[in-house]
């Protein structure tokens, strides 16, 4: 009987356990097969100006409820403090100095959609490997690393010559300039000085003429036509670039074509959404890399009326509620295709929230949190910590936090690799594969060092000590801050990277940041009894990491940034660069049934 029941008990038990063996475990099964990769970057966001980083009067539940459903990182760093270069990098898993992309000058960023500089058509970005690998790749709003190189059609830098298969947004940037009720933002004070030396070589002009009508003044006719003729040439060689800027950066591509010239901004907000949403529809049976590069929160602060006096937080809280609810939209867009499970969504921001941005008594910029500084500082911590949200259920865990020090070149890696691709072997890449740490199954991140640039000019260096929990860093130079007291630049709008703008440190402020996130306490040899083991210890990895730097052109040089007629893109017969497009191709693309509707 004992061995019936044995045999009985054994021919239930041992099917049961030989296909369990065969069955890999779920989040095996995963990773195995290619995800969808969804990544949404806002623009100029602040740490501060979201609910899951502490912001409990600006709604954003959309963006809390990914923290919710996957892992929160609370040390994400940009690798610079401007959209060009940030971007750039996060392009390229590489700092921006290494494709030329940080500038030797106050020039940052690009400054012209008929500039020469850009991202080098010998990069290789993400897109490029995972188009490679079979994805469909499409890019959705701004771009902001260049157009052409030496032809206004030759697209070198174009997001199509970057491995994106479909682009629909801005091949610039959005800027005050697009709106004509807004007052100007691009060189505003340089715009202002040319006006004025205008005036004041007009003003000469105008009394030499008189004083030879009048023969008050002794000058010949010719010197005064002479006068006349710099006079008309001068204002021409600037004011034809900066008094046409909402035609020569505020237009709409798609793909290689000029679909607004100027831009509607009307309807911007609501084409770019639905191109998101159809992009996802159209590639839903194949493996698609989407980058949602929004324009929020940039200044104008595009925000639709249904979102306009609605946030605690005036113009700025409005535009932020409603790219929370575009990221619900695009959340809501894949859970219905039945997408979410074999899904990756990731969402940042490039950089820092800008303090400086105010229009009087309104502040248009964000806020970072606890964090000192903001856009454009490449070395305090408010500049470059940003957030950083990874959602993908059933291979990531669930409302976890991971304070680690990681960096937006972190994406470059993490989803080659997830793609089946490999990074390339030719150059060096300062991004490090994330899985592992958002998984859970190592706990420190494989940053040791982190180099904080502002242009091509080291400010600061962070360094990870794994063995004590301690991340050093150390600023070698700082912002001047004005007014005195102030925490931000509010004197010059942006703050610079070297010159009398800033101070330079010797030896350098240190902070724990560890212990002092907010680096309001500098240590000092007299207090820390590591400050000079930390120093050089920081010191060497400066010198390990200039020894892998080489020489490249510099794509933000004051030629590369200069506005060049021959390169302008023109939707018509340059100079008569005027179209709308977007109607009847939105018509075409999507059926009668127009986006407008979801926003009311």
């Amino acid at each position: 009987m004992n061995w019936q029941l044995t045999y009985y008990w054994r021919s239930l038990v041992m099917p049961l356990v030989f296909c369990l063996l065969l069955q890999p475990p779920q989040t095996q099964l995963s990773i195995t097969t290619k995800p969808n990769i969804v990544l949404l970057m806002a623009d100029d966001l602040g740490i501060g100006d979201i609910g899951c980083y502490g912001n409990d009067t600006i709604r954003t539940p959309n963006i809390d409820r990914l923290a919710k459903e996957g892992v929160k990182l609370t040390q994400h760093i940009a690798a610079a403090p401007l959209c060009t270069p940030s971007r750039a990098a996060f392009l390229t898993g590489r700092y921006p100095l290494r494709s030329g992309m940080d500038a030797i000058n106050n020039y940052r960023v690009i400054f012209w959609n008929g500039g020469s500089g850009g991202l080098p058509p010998n990069e290789t970005t993400f897109a490029k490997i995972l188009q490679q690998q079979g994805y469909s790749t499409g890019l959705i709003g701004k771009w902001h690393q260049g157009v052409n190189c030496e032809s206004f059609n030759d697209h070198c830098h174009h997001p199509l010559n970057h491995g994106f298969g479909y682009f629909y947004g801005m091949p610039f940037t959005l800027i005050s300039d697009c709106l004509t009720t807004e007052p100007p933002e691009m060189d505003r004070e340089f715009r202002r000085k040319l006006w004025l030396y205008t005036q004041m070589i007009g003003l000469v002009t105008l009394t030499s003429a008189l004083g030879r009508l009048t023969g008050l003044i002794s000058v010949s006719w010719k010197i005064v036509t002479c006068l006349a003729g710099f006079s008309l040439l001068f204002f021409a060689s600037w004011f034809s670039s900066y008094g046409f800027i909402r035609h020569w950066n505020c237009i709409m591509m798609r793909n290689h074509e000029v679909t607004e010239q100027p831009m509607v901004t009307e309807r911007t907000t609501s084409l770019i959404l639905r191109e998101s949403i159809s992009f996802i529809e159209r590639n839903k049976h194949k493996p698609f890399l989407l980058f949602l590069s929004f324009l929020h929160a940039h200044t104008p602060l595009l925000t639709t009326e249904k979102f306009l006096g609605k946030s605690s937080h005036g113009l700025y809280g409005d535009n932020v509620e409603e790219m929370d609810w575009m990221v619900g939209q695009v959340l809501d867009a894949i859970e219905k295709e039945g997408l979410k499970n074999i899904t990756l969504v990731y969402f940042a921001s490039d950089h820092g929230g800008w303090l400086e941005r105010q229009e009087g008594k309104r502040q248009l910029g964000g806020w970072n949190g606890i964090y000192r500084g903001g856009k454009a500082m490449g070395g305090w911590e408010g500049g470059i910590r940003v957030p950083g949200i990874f959602r993908w259920p059933g291979v990531l865990p669930a409302d976890t936090v991971i304070d680690e020090p990681t960096s937006l070149m972190d994406i470059y890696p993490t989803v080659v690799h997830l793609a089946g691709g490999v990074v390339p072997q030719d150059r060096v890449i300062d991004g490090r594969d994330l899985m592992p740490l958002l998984q859970g199954t190592v706990q420190h991140s494989e940053h040791e060092f982190l180099f904080h640039y502002c242009g091509v000019h080291l400010h600061a260096v962070r360094w990870h000590q794994k063995d004590s929990g301690s991340i050093w860093k150390a600023h070698y130079v700082t912002p001047v801050f004005r007014p005195p007291g102030a925490g931000a630049c509010y004197d010059r709008g942006f703050c610079p990277c070297f010159g009398e703008g800033v101070t330079y440190h010797d030896p350098p402020l240190l902070f724990d940041l560890s212990q002092d996130p907010s680096e309001a306490k500098p240590l000092a040899a007299n207090t820390e009894p590591l400050f000079d083991i930390v120093i050089m210890k920081i010191g060497r990895a400066i010198e390990e990491h200039r020894r892998t730097l080489t020489p490249v052109p510099e794509q933000l040089s004051f030629y590369h940034i200069m506005w060049k007629p021959w390169l302008q893109p023109c939707c018509g017969t340059f100079p008569f660069c005027w179209c709308d497009k977007a109607d009847k191709e939105t018509e075409q693309a999507l059926g009668p049934r127009t986006v407008f509707a979801m926003l009311s």
